[in-house]
């Protein structure tokens, strides 16, 4: 059969089999492929398509406020019909547009110049042919960017990524309710130390998340219109009349943004390293906690409920791997990596103006990505767990000799009222504990041979390393 256009294959240079003729419908990396619908949420906010779209609203608004504020002589208020006009370039905006959006830049070779054009051609049809002109007026393109980017990245952190993290955070807190009183061995350095409850622990990682949350819910947005290199030369140099500290101050904050003031050409993108250094900590305590319960299910403190159907090792068929936690730990380090990149780069700019940060704003949505899939994959992790309080109890049960700290500060308490005989407490657990297993027996019989008062021994005598757990249980009020 002779080959035809249809038959053929593609080579790459080394000869490799090309795996479509479109590369553009491969993705290449697993955001947009393998783990695309996990964070398909952030497309509408972080994409370059959302970014473009934010673009033509932040344009569109600009003109509506310059003619609604009467800024420009000759150039009224426009009707409300023309406004929703407008406005549904915005609301309209779907992937013709984006098209078309390309088709104009391949000819700009320039992103936000493009978006002007765009606009200018649908002004005729809404009959304000003559305001073409005031479309981008006084701007430069990093005035309508800093107000995209801020606008983009406000409405995937409140609408997005906050919802996804304060969810995780409230499916801990039940579990830390539930388990509240479930009594757990602790260990500090690795070794056993004094018994919790699993409630508590789970209460200190909900509440540790809650208040990075708490800080990121109130991160400013900050946003600039303000000309070339943030004078306004332009703006008076055309219209000297107007008050334009006014009439940006209110545009911005009309976007609900935060109004920034003094800036070079662009918005100093220190709000975003702030907020980025924030969403990095929450990844960095998230990724704590998924070691830490790793480390759980590892030496059985929690069983792994099967998914049917699903392999856990492809040779070994006992095994149920904790791989939800395994995979978030990796994406949040990369979302570390990212947002540590971007906190560090963007606050810098040389002198009025370089170009770094267009490039490496372009990845916040791949940073918040990693962050959102970690998060999917820690609450679905969860949701698979079964906590083996038989385990735990052993696990106690192994280990009497962390009732030493209660006997020794039981003995130091009674020297202080007066009871004979108390002497050296930490030193005699210390010989009777360190580096050795003690029973319940002879925890019982040493705790006998000390002379204790009869409440204070009573007291010892009924304690086990179950009980031994303060009032870990009632801590985990303070998630209410």
């Amino acid at each position: 059969m002779p080959e035809t256009a249809a038959t053929a294959d593609t080579r790459t240079p080394s000869g490799r089999l090309a795996l479509a003729a479109s590369p553009e419908k491969i993705a290449l990396g697993p955001l947009d492929g393998r783990y695309q619908s996990a964070v398909a949420p952030l497309v509408d906010y972080l994409s370059e398509a959302a970014l473009n779209r934010d673009r033509v609203a932040v344009e569109v608004e600009w003109l509506i406020h310059l003619t609604s504020n009467n800024v420009l002589p000759g150039a009224g208020p426009l009707t409300a019909a023309q406004q929703d006009q407008l406005r549904a370039i915005v609301t309209e905006f779907d992937a013709g547009s984006v098209a078309e959006l390309a088709d104009i830049e391949a000819v700009t070779v320039h992103d936000v110049k493009a978006v002007e054009y765009y606009i200018g051609r649908r002004l005729p049809a809404i009959g304000i042919e003559n305001l073409t002109a005031m479309v981008h007026f006084g701007c430069t393109s990093e005035d309508i960017n800093n107000l995209s980017y801020a606008l983009g990245v406000k409405g995937a952190v409140e609408d997005v990524w906050l919802p996804a993290a304060r969810s995780l955070v409230a499916q801990i807190s039940a579990m830390a309710e539930e388990n509240r009183a479930v009594p757990m061995l602790s260990r500090t350095h690795g070794q056993p130390a004094t018994p919790t409850t699993l409630g508590k622990e789970l209460a200190v990682i909900a509440h540790r998340l809650t208040r990075q949350l708490d800080r990121i819910e109130k991160t400013e947005y900050l946003g600039k219109i303000n000309g070339a290199t943030g004078t306004y030369a332009a703006h008076v140099a055309s219209v000297p009349g107007a008050d334009w500290q006014q009439v940006s101050k209110s545009f911005v904050e009309g976007l609900g943004l935060t109004w920034n003031p003094l800036t070079t050409q662009i918005e100093s993108h220190d709000w975003q390293a702030e907020l980025y250094a924030d969403v990095a900590r929450f990844n960095r305590i998230l990724h704590n906690v998924c070691t830490d319960i790793w480390s759980y299910i590892s030496i059985g403190y929690f069983a792994q409920i099967p998914v049917a159907g699903a392999t856990g090792s492809s040779t070994m068929p006992h095994k149920v791997n904790p791989i939800r936690f395994e995979n978030a730990e990796a994406n949040l380090e990369i979302s570390c990596g990212l947002l540590d990149v971007l906190g560090s780069t963007l606050v810098t700019s040389r002198w009025q103006r370089d170009l770094t940060d267009s490039s490496s704003q372009r990845n916040i949505g791949v940073a918040f990505g990693h962050s959102l899939l970690a998060i999917s994959n820690v609450d679905k992790g969860l949701e698979r767990l079964d906590v083996a309080e038989d385990v735990l109890a052993g696990d106690l049960d192994t280990n009497w000799e962390v009732l030493g700290e209660a006997i020794q500060m039981v003995m130091r308490a009674e020297a202080i009222a007066g009871v004979e005989g108390m002497e050296n407490p930490y030193e005699r657990l210390k010989d009777l504990t360190r580096g050795q297993r003690v029973d319940a027996a002879r925890m019982q019989e040493f705790v006998q041979s000390l002379g204790l008062s009869p409440e204070a021994e009573a007291r010892l005598l009924a304690l086990t390393p179950g009980k031994y757990t303060g009032i870990a249980d009632q801590l985990v009020d303070h998630l209410k």
